[in-house]
């Protein structure tokens, strides 16, 4: 019994044993830089940001290049190339911009990542449409607003021909995209006493017809929905179609429309944000 106490104390103390303690065991600072590095490939881009805070050790690994263009989308390049102004960045940089919502076309579209799995999210503003009767003011306005990304509308006091269409040619990576139109029945207006308020005394004649959404591509791929507009007083994504990309080295180009054209009644007080491309598995999570 004496031996082992005497063996214990040996291992944390000097001078009873010998004359130093033995060597300190390794730590997780002592793996190598690759190694770590290897390991973080593994990870979601927020778990690499919080191992990072460890020690030095692991905030060197965190900065290696390869760890971050393997969080990068597959069209990571075409990105850089349109939305931002130097190429030659650290590629944690790199993922860092693009995870913030960048703008292009004018400032009439946005391009943004994901910041945990890096897929690649789409917003086109009002402006970017072809918008029937747009430019007179009896029919349309637009209209400025926090509640938009772009910070204006297109608000339609009344018409008979409702039509507005887009489109996009866009470099996507592989997989699956659904496209949205986000509206509103009712007119935003400012704040209440802290309150969110919408006008919809000009809601009118969107029960008597549905309104028909379409998508085509560039590689034929088609989408046809109709709904019934119905909801007032909160933005709403409507759900046009989904397309799926296969090339993802090949720009796609992207056609798409809303219209309601049945002139036997007008329609009114419907307010146009965007149009929006989510990857397919994030539908949950607009509805």
């Amino acid at each position: 019994m004496g031996t082992g106490f005497s063996f214990f104390l040996g291992e944390t103390s000097t001078g009873l044993l010998g004359s130093s303690s033995l060597p300190a065991k390794p730590g997780l600072g002592d793996l190598p830089e690759s190694c770590i590095s290897s390991i973080f490939m593994y990870l979601d881009p927020p778990e690499i940001c919080k191992l990072a805070q460890m020690n030095r050790a692991f905030r060197a690994a965190s900065l290696a290049d390869f760890v971050w263009e393997s969080k990068l989308p597959s069209n990571f390049k075409f990105l850089v190339d349109k939305v931002l102004d130097h190429e030659n960045l650290p590629k944690k940089e790199i993922y860092a911009r693009l995870c913030q919502p960048n703008c292009f076309d004018g400032g009439t579209k946005e391009v943004w990542l994901d910041k945990s799995c890096g897929q690649v999210f789409l917003s086109i503003s009002s402006r970017a449409l072809r918008i029937t009767g747009i430019d007179d003011r009896r029919y349309w306005s637009h209209i400025p607003t926090e509640e938009s990304r772009f910070h204006t509308v297109a608000y339609l006091q009344q018409i008979w021909w409702v039509e507005a269409l887009g489109e996009l040619e866009f470099e996507f990576p592989r997989g699956s995209y659904s496209l949205y139109f986000r509206l509103q029945l009712g007119k935003t207006c400012p704040k209440r006493f802290g309150r969110r308020v919408c006008n919809a005394d000009q809601v009118h004649g969107w029960h008597i017809k549905p309104v028909r959404f379409q998508l085509s591509t560039s590689d034929g791929q088609h989408a046809l929905s109709e709904c019934y507009l119905h909801q007032q007083g909160s933005w709403v994504h409507y759900h046009v179609g989904d397309f799926v990309v296969i090339d993802n080295h090949k720009p796609m180009k992207i056609k798409f429309s809303m219209v309601q054209i049945d002139c036997t009644h007008t329609k009114g007080g419907l307010s146009l944000d965007s149009v929006l491309i989510y990857p397919s598995k994030f539908r949950e999570k607009l509805i």
